[in-house]
C-alpha cells in the first residue's frame, strides 16, 4: 500500500452507487440511440459509405484517447471534477450533433464525444478507491450490465423518434433525448458522489505516463491482462460487427430478427453481470472465472458455424455473451489488484484503451476475412484469438499465485 493512501479507506454511500451506474447507462444509452440512426443521419447529408464507416470509428477512437488520460488526470485532480466534466462535454456534443452542417463537422463531433465518454476508467477507479479487492469483480460487474442495458434501450429509442424522412433535422428528438440524459447523469454527480481521493499534485512517485506505460509494460500481471483485454476484444467485436451479415446469408435474417437476436443477448448478458458474475468471482477468485468465462466464449465461437438451427444460433450467441460477462468484470479487478492505488485511473485507462482500440481493429479484420475467405471466417479468427487469450490467462494466474506471497 501507497505511502500517500488515506489513512481512513473511503466507503461508497448508498446514493453514489446508482449515480455511477447511470454514468455508464447513460453513456450506452446515448451510444445506443445514436448507432443505429448514424448510417441514415450520414446518408441525409449523402455521405458515401466510408465517409458512414468514419463516422463509427470515430466514437472508439476518441475514447481510445480519452481513457488513459481521464484516468491519468483523474489520479491527480479528483473522480468528481472529471466525471462532470466528461458527462458535460458528452451533453454538449449530442446537442452539437443535432445541428451539425456535415458529415465532416459530425465526425469531429463523434470524436470529442468519444473523447468525453472515455470516462470508464475514472468509474472503474472510484469503485477501485472504495471498494475491497474481493469484492471489486462485482461491483466491476454492474458497470458491465448497465453497458448492456444502455445498449438495449438505446436503439428502440432512437428508433422511435427519429424521422429520418425528414432529412438532417428528423433526428434531433432522440439526439436531444440523449443530450438531456447527460445534463441529469452530470446533475446526479454533482449530488450523490462525494470525492473519493484527495486531490495531489503530480509527483514524482506518481511518474511520467512513458513511466506507467513502462511498469505497466514489466508488469507480468498487468501486461498479459491488457493483452488479453485487446485480444478478447477483437474477437467478440469482429463476432458482433459481422454477425447480421452471416445471419442474413446463412438463415435469410432481416433486421426484426437480428434485433430480437442482439435483445436476447444484452438481457443475458446484462443479468448475468448483475447477479451472477460477482458471487462466483468472490467464490471462486478473478482468475478461475476469468478462464472459464472466457472458455465459454471460445467453446461457442467455434461451435457457431455448425449450427444448422436459428434458434441454436441465438442460443450460442447468448452463451457467448455471458461468457464474456463472467470473464471481464475480472480483467479490471485484477488490474486493480495489482498496480499502486496512485496509478488505478491511468492504468485501468490504458487498459480500457486497449479495449477501445479493439473495437477499431476488431471490426476490420473481421469485416476483410468475412468478404475475402468465408462468412465463417470471424467466427473461426475469433476462437482461434481467444485459444491465445487463454493461454496468456493461464499464465497471468501463475504470475498472480507467485505474487501472493510477497503481499
Amino acid at each position: 500500500m501507497s505511502a500517500e493512501s488515506p489513512p481512513a479507506e473511503p466507503k461508497l454511500s448508498a446514493g453514489a452507487a446508482p449515480a455511477l451506474i447511470s454514468v455508464i447507462f447513460i453513456n450506452m444509452l446515448g451510444f445506443g440511440i445514436v448507432v443505429p440512426l448514424l448510417p441514415f443521419y450520414a446518408k441525409s447529408f449523402d455521405a458515401p459509405a466510408w465517409q458512414i464507416a468514419l463516422i463509427f470509428s470515430a466514437y472508439s477512437l476518441g475514447a481510445f484517447f480519452g481513457e488513459p488520460f481521464w484516468g491519468r488526470l483523474s489520479d491527480r485532480v479528483g473522480r468528481k471534477p472529471i466525471l462532470i466534466w466528461t458527462i458535460t462535454g458528452n451533453c454538449l456534443c449530442y446537442l452539437a450533433l443535432a445541428f451539425a452542417p456535415n458529415v465532416y463537422i459530425a465526425f469531429l463531433i463523434r470524436l470529442a464525444g468519444g473523447l468525453a465518454s472515455g470516462n470508464g476508467s475514472v468509474i472503474q477507479g472510484y469503485i477501485a478507491d472504495v471498494t475491497p479487492p474481493e469484492q471489486r469483480a462485482r461491483r466491476m460487474a454492474w458497470m458491465g450490465a448497465a453497458w448492456n442495458f444502455g445498449l438495449i434501450i438505446g436503439p428502440s429509442v432512437g428508433g422511435l423518434f427519429a424521422h429520418p424522412e425528414a432529412g438532417p433535422i428528423g433526428f434531433q428528438i432522440p439526439l436531444f433525448i440523449a443530450s438531456g440524459m447527460s445534463l441529469l447523469c452530470a446533475l446526479s454527480i454533482v449530488v450523490f458522489i462525494r470525492e473519493s481521493r484527495q486531490r495531489t499534485q503530480l509527483s514524482e512517485q506518481q511518474g511520467s505516463r512513458w513511466a506507467v506505460i513502462g511498469d505497466v509494460v514489466r508488469n507480468p500481471i498487468v501486461s498479459r491482462l491488457m493483452l488479453v483485454s485487446f485480444l478478447v476484444g477483437c474477437a467478440f467485436t469482429g463476432i458482433e460487427s459481422t454477425f447480421a451479415l452471416w445471419a442474413q446469408q446463412r438463415f435469410d435474417w432481416g433486421p426484426r430478427e437480428i434485433g430480437v437476436c442482439f435483445a436476447v443477448v444484452g438481457v443475458g448478458a446484462g443479468i448475468t453481470q448483475m447477479f451472477v458474475t460477482g458471487p462466483l468471482s468472490e467464490r471462486f477468485g478473478p482468475g478461475r472465472m476469468l478462464a472459464v468465462g472466457m472458455g465459454v466464449t471460445l467453446i461457442c465461437a467455434a461451435l457457431q458455424p455448425l449450427s444448422p438451427h436459428p434458434w441454436l444460433t441465438i442460443g450460442l450467441m447468448t452463451l457467448t455473451a455471458i461468457g464474456s460477462s463472467v470473464a471481464f468484470p475480472n480483467i479490471g479487478a485484477m488490474i486493480s489488484a495489482a498496480i499502486d492505488p496512485d496509478r488505478q485511473g491511468q492504468t485501468l485507462g490504458l487498459n480500457n484503451a486497449a479495449g477501445a482500440l479493439a473495437r477499431v481493429v476488431g471490426p476490420l479484420c473481421a469485416g476483410l476475412a468475412f468478404a475475402e475467405i468465408t462468412i465463417h471466417a470471424p467466427f473461426v479468427m475469433g476462437a482461434l484469438i481467444q485459444i491465445a487469450a487463454l493461454w496468456i490467462v493461464v499464465n497471468a494466474n501463475r504470475a498472480v499465485a507467485r505474487e501472493r506471497p510477497r503481499a
